[in-house]
């Protein structure tokens, strides 16, 4: 009975030197988790239940158990590496099958899908038609865009500007671009059409001999576009007519073959103040054709593709799975873990969300093994082996003795 008891002991410290072998190798895994080895108690039970003077049998291995403690954030730069900060996991797709991981080293595949080392799918929410949030019911496989932003036709100029109020009308008339002595002060900036070619829009502003009131003269290309408009302003210096400010100007036909350009200027932010002509702002809502130069990951988990002409287009939002119980995820390898009875139903949202932590794009989470604690537990289960051979060797010598007795 002895020898069996120090031998479950044995094969007891061995299971935890195993584990924690284990937990060293896998020190520098990302996203790994390290496990611990739990122990139980051995009683021969009979029908009539246990004696009160009944001895202990050994001991068995209850359970290797996952720590899910948060590992250190490593920056890398890498756009699609990802780490989690707090709780939950990436949802991953293994051919239909769901995988959850904490590992985020993710780069494109061949088909520009985003997976992870073992080639499982990242999962996201797909951008909702509306283009208002994330389809939040359903779960689809992230990838990332492999062509140009489309071009997008120049609607609305928005422009910020200060006119002199000591100005004084031009000495030349009529109004000609391309005398400035028919003109006060002009500025311009690049509008785009439906191709997404650039266009020189022009704005000339003539003083009239009216108090408070100008003209503006609007050409494309050095062609005018419709005729001068006046802008009439109060006596302390704000717009007032146009009422809103808005000027629809007539469409111009472009010479490339692209749609006529349709553009409204919003001067409502203009103002006759001071002694200068300045430009606090000039915005419009076109852009031209642009490539793809990066991927960024938001603390929401947003994943957007940037491209060359400003655009951001989001791709989805990464789709976070947490459990009533972690701990009793069955472990899958490759960093990953599989839902069961024991961890309770999946629990998706997204980052930052109830119970879910904040992802960080361009990071990874590393593993959350403390070598010296490792090395403190390999040292406390090797006296445990010795202990427990020590007790085998002191149970021969008894056995040897009752042996020798004549």
């Amino acid at each position: 009975m002895s020898f069996r008891i120090s031998l479950s002991g044995m094969n007891a410290a061995t299971a935890d030197l195993n584990v924690t072998s284990n937990n060293i190798a896998n020190s520098n895994t990302t996203g790994f988790k390290q496990s611990r080895a739990e122990f139980g108690d051995v009683f021969p039970v009979s029908n009539y239940g246990l004696s009160r003077n009944a001895i202990g049998a050994g001991v068995k291995l209850s359970q290797v158990a996952q720590q899910f403690g948060q590992g250190n954030i490593e920056f890398t730069g890498k756009a699609l590496d990802i780490a989690i900060s707090g709780q939950g996991f990436f949802t991953l797709s293994n051919q239909g099958s769901m995988v959850y991981s904490r590992a985020g080293n993710f780069s494109p595949d061949r088909e520009n899908y985003v997976v992870n080392p073992a080639g499982q799918r990242l999962q996201v929410f797909l951008p909702n038609p509306s283009g208002n949030g994330f389809d939040t019911g359903r779960l689809s496989d992230l990838r990332l865009a492999n062509g140009d932003s489309p071009p997008r036709a120049t609607g609305l100029v928005e422009v910020g500007t200060n006119l002199p109020t000591n100005a004084t009308p031009p000495t030349v008339t009529p109004f000609n671009a391309a005398d400035p002595d028919t003109y006060t002060h002009t500025t311009s900036l690049t509008v785009y059409d439906s191709l997404g070619a650039a266009h020189t829009q022009s704005m000339y502003f003539v003083k009239t001999a009216n108090p408070n009131e100008w003209q503006v003269h609007v050409a494309v290309d050095g062609n005018a576009v419709g005729g001068p408009t006046t802008l009439q302003y109060t006596n302390t210096g704000a717009l007032q007519t146009p009422a809103n400010g808005q000027i629809a100007l007539p469409a111009y036909a472009t010479t490339n073959g692209s749609a006529p350009l349709n553009l409204t200027l919003d001067l409502a932010g203009s103002t006759q103040y001071g002694e200068k002509f300045s430009v606090s702002s000039l915005v419009q809502d076109g852009h031209a054709t642009g490539r793809l130069t990066g991927v960024e990951v938001s603390a929401e988990g947003i994943v957007n593709a940037r491209y060359t002409n400003g655009v951001s287009t989001p791709l989805g939002q990464l789709a976070l799975t947490n459990f009533s119980n972690p701990g009793g995820l069955q472990p899958l390898g490759d960093n990953g873990w599989a839902e069961t009875i024991d961890s309770g139903a999946a629990r998706r949202g997204y980052a930052g969300s109830s119970e879910l932590g904040q992802v960080q794009g361009g990071a990874l989470e590393a593993s959350n093994v403390d070598l010296t604690e490792q090395l403190v537990n390999m040292i406390t289960a090797q006296r445990n082996f010795q202990a427990n051979a020590q007790m085998i060797q002191t149970q021969d010598q008894v056995t040897q003795t009752v042996i020798n007795i004549r």
